[in-house]
Parts: structure tokens; sequence; C-alpha cells
């Protein structure tokens, strides 16, 4: 897998940031390991999960992002707030990429406890090996 030349924009909720700094940071160090350039790469933080299909959307839009990844973290606590922002988040970010013809990448945790989403931080460089497959199976296709 080959990032070299790829532009990757990352939405990052600051929401629960004692897990998603960690998930970035997982993130852009597996970006730079298959290649993607530092000065590639345009992160921006959004309050919380129900932000990042919006800026997300708009990273996607600009033209300058060949892969968006997404990353929240969304633990359940003692209301139903849970619920509505994780499906608003799934079903944002799900969108995006068929509207948009840019990969959406969610990496989106949506766990019971704090325990499993810490558990979970290292599959935040899957979302990076998915943003650079992505984007170089589309500019395939595209090119075909």
């Amino acid at each position: 897998m080959d990032g070299a030349g790829l532009r990757i924009g990352v939405a990052v909720a600051r929401f629960n940031s004692y897990i998603t700094d960690r998930m970035l940071n997982a993130a852009l160090a597996r970006l730079a390991e298959l290649g993607v350039s530092d000065a590639d790469v345009t992160v921006a933080h959004v309050p919380g999960a129900f932000e990042l299909p919006v800026t997300a959307a708009m990273m996607a839009r600009s033209g300058g992002c060949d892969a968006v990844i997404c990353i929240g973290a969304v633990i359940e606590g003692e209301t139903a707030h849970f619920e509505f922002v994780s499906k608003e988040a799934a079903d944002g970010i799900a969108r995006l990429s068929v509207e948009t013809g840019v990969p959406v990448i969610f990496g989106v945790q949506t766990t019971y406890t704090t325990d499993q989403a810490f558990a979970r931080i290292g599959h935040a460089t899957g979302y990076a090996e998915a943003a650079v497959e992505m984007a170089n199976l589309l500019r395939t296709l595209r090119d075909a």
C-alpha cells in the first residue's frame, strides 16, 4: 500500500479527547508509514461526533482530499444521547462516499464502556490503511 502523493483529510472529534487524541496519533503515524507526507494531511478538530459528517463533507467536496477519515468516540452514558449521536454520525458519514465520490472512512467508536474504547484505539491504524487503499482504488478506476 503506497500513500505517496495522496492528500488525506482527518476530521476528529474533541469530545472524549482522551480517546480520540490517541486515535488521531495512531492514524497519523500509520499514514506516515504508508508514505503520506505530513504536508498532505489536513486535520480538522470538531466539537463531537455529531459534527463529523458536515466537516467531512466540506473536506471531500473541496477537491483537496483523496480520502477523509472521521475519528470519534461515543461512549454510552445514562441517557439515550449515545444512540442519537451514534446513529446520526454513522448515517451522515455513510452517505458521503457515495455522494462525493471521495472515500470517507468511518472511524467512530461506539462503545458501552471507556475500557472498550481504550481497547480499540489501535483500530485507527486500520482507518488510515482503508483511506489509502480506497483512494488508490478509486484513482485506478478513474484512470481505467
